[in-house]
């Protein structure tokens, strides 16, 4: 994808689980409503998922009419309405041996997720018996999912991401260990969609982040950046919130995002929509 002649008037980017999804499982007319006047205004749309693009294509935003899909907290990009892959960025053979080696001498309960675009199959390690997010985890993609066997540390090749389950009484430990431990990855905590509780701590390639994927898009865009605009709604939201020009979280977010960035209604009352309102007057 090159750079435009005459580039977009701006780009707005919307997380979806919590933010744009509403606790029905739904997206509001009000906010698809919303998306459409800022194309008819000639700006960019983008969907900032933390799912893959498995996932997210078996969901009701698979349907809006976006520009680009940033999914699996910005390891990629695809184009709408083709879904094009237009970015990517592995974790490689190396850096999943590497990782692999560590995580399996630990008490943490992870998966390893395939390569994109293929990274909803995945191998789990099931380190304890009392993780019941984990446990949910599984069970909602059970047919992608296998167990991982000691013959798969070497020879796995590139993957998209280890994802570690964490109980909500201990993610403040983890994360830490866990930042720690892989100072050399992205690590990305996001609050579980299942539970809303535990914590999924993430492990990506260093490039990979919403923020910087998002950054990505909008220099092949040749937008300018003073005309970018992003709303979430959890903690793999910050990088991207505090990269756009314009952040907003919605109302249903933690108090401690809310305290750093502007706040809308929340997801349920057309945040998003709300957001887009103040966005428009370029």
């Amino acid at each position: 994808m090159s750079q435009r002649k005459n580039p977009p008037k701006g780009l707005f980017i919307t997380d979806f689980d919590g933010t744009l999804l509403r606790s029905d499982g739904t997206v509001s007319q009000r906010d698809r409503d919303a998306l459409a006047m800022l194309t008819r205004h000639g700006v960019k749309t983008a969907i900032a998922t933390g799912r893959t693009l498995n996932s997210f294509l078996d969901s009701p935003g698979a349907d809006l009419a976006v520009d680009y899909i940033i999914f699996t907290t910005g390891a990629a990009v695809v184009s709408k309405p083709g879904y094009e892959l237009l970015y990517q960025v592995n974790l490689s053979a190396d850096m999943v041996v590497g990782a692999l080696e560590r995580l399996a001498d630990s008490s943490f309960d992870f998966m390893l997720h395939h390569a994109v675009p293929e990274n909803h199959l995945y191998l789990y390690r099931r380190a304890s018996n009392n993780n019941t997010d984990f446990e949910s985890r599984i069970n909602r993609r059970s047919e992608f999912g296998k167990v991982l066997e000691s013959t798969h540390i070497n020879g796995f090749g590139e993957a998209a991401q280890f994802v570690v389950v964490v109980p909500p009484e201990s993610t403040g430990a983890a994360l830490g260990v866990l930042r720690q431990e892989f100072s050399e990855l992205s690590v990305v905590r996001a609050t579980s969609p299942l539970d809303h509780a535990s914590s999924w701590i993430e492990l990506f390639h260093p490039d990979v982040s919403k923020g910087k994927t998002a950054a990505w898009l909008t220099a092949e865009l040749g937008i300018n950046h003073q005309n970018t605009i992003a709303i979430g709604n959890d903690y793999n939201d910050v990088d991207l919130l505090e990269w756009a020009a314009q952040s907003f979280v919605v109302g249903n977010a933690p108090g401690d995002l809310k305290n750093r960035f502007d706040t809308v209604c929340s997801n349920d009352e057309g945040g998003v929509a709300e957001a887009v309102e103040r966005f428009l007057p370029l």
